[in-house]
């Protein structure tokens, strides 16, 4: 198989395509013919400053493609089924092996390059709002990065669970009106204007009742400051790669509350609720009820190039690797 390989952390470069053994069908497992990779913020992440369980090291947790083979006894899914799947490291490449449990059938009507986009980005939203989040109907919810992958499921959720004022945070001006066609009431622009200002003059001096951040740092301070009283977070990320702790003592003065939120975790611990709720999420992606929004598409060997412009905090939704 090919793959984006990797023998030391570090910036896109150290990404360089080679030809490696296809992965072993283990028990339990299914090898998946890799028709899309959804790179994610974790990627990145693992890309600058992870563990490297091989040498060579594939990063990536979610891809989609078709099942070439199954192991014996697994009986969820089957040769020449459409799947996306999750997993620790291996997506970038063009074979993949995980255990069957961590494959999820992909619904007629939802393409692969959409279906690569749904599982941690609408699932880590979902579990922000709801699971931790305590999102109730009405409820104002301002979005950190909202033209991330997790931002734009976030507000998409957000809107059809009946919240209220749903604000977001984009660098510019012309991310902040597309994302109205996904549900956004208030858009504010971080390059220009100071966010806990903009939200309280948004709300009336209230704040929000709920934050989900998936940047951290810095912004994870404005999610502070933009909360109404006994205000929630859902802090699911550190994509601004800030090395300074944030400052989290005025949660106190509001009686607010920050909650980590880890899809990986749950998905290990609590496999029942996070498969069906992923399974739910893909049904209504393919019903276009909810929208995969899809930036740009990168071929495998140009994995650094679509490392290099995520990083530029140009993309617009979902960026794509197709082997």
């Amino acid at each position: 198989m090919r793959a984006a390989v990797l023998y030391e952390v570090g910036g896109p470069d150290v990404l360089r395509e080679e030809e490696l053994p296809d992965p072993e069908l283990r028990p339990g497992g299914v090898l998946i013919d890799v028709a899309a990779v959804g790179i994610q913020g974790g990627d990145l992440l693992h890309r600058q400053g992870g563990v490297l369980a091989s040498s060579p090291h594939v990063v990536g947790y979610q891809a989609s493609g078709v099942v070439r083979e199954v192991a014996d006894g697994v009986t969820a899914v089957a040769a020449g089924d459409r799947v996306v799947a999750t997993m620790p490291h291996g997506s970038h490449a063009t074979v993949v092996g995980v255990p069957a449990s961590s494959a999820y059938r992909v619904p007629h009507g939802l393409s692969l390059e959409e279906a690569a986009g749904v599982p941690i980005e609408f699932g880590t939203a979902a579990d922000c709002l709801f699971e931790f989040g305590r999102l109730e109907p009405g409820e104002s919810v301002l979005v950190q990065a909202g033209a991330s992958g997790v931002g734009i499921a976030a507000i998409q959720l957000a809107r059809a669970a009946g919240a209220g004022t749903i604000l977001a945070t984009a660098s510019s001006d012309d991310r902040l009106e597309r994302l109205r066609e996904l549900g956004l009431d208030e858009g504010i622009n971080y390059a220009q204007d100071d966010v806990a200002t903009a939200v309280r003059r948004a709300t009336g001096g209230r704040g929000v009742d709920l934050v989900v951040d998936p940047v951290g740092g810095r912004t994870l301070e404005g999610s502070i400051a933009s909360l109404a009283y006994r205000g929630r977070i859902s802090w699911v990320g550190r994509a601004g790669r800030e090395e300074q702790p944030p400052e989290v003592w005025p949660l106190m003065q509001k009686n607010a509350s920050l909650t980590g939120v880890f899809l990986g975790a749950e998905m290990a611990t609590d496999p029942a609720r996070t498969r069906s709720m992923i399974e739910s999420l893909l049904e209504r992606a393919a019903s276009g009820e909810l929208r995969v929004v899809v930036d740009r598409t990168f071929p495998l060997a140009e994995a650094a190039a679509a490392h290099r412009y995520i990083e530029s905090r140009r993309a617009f939704g979902r960026v794509l690797l197709r082997p």
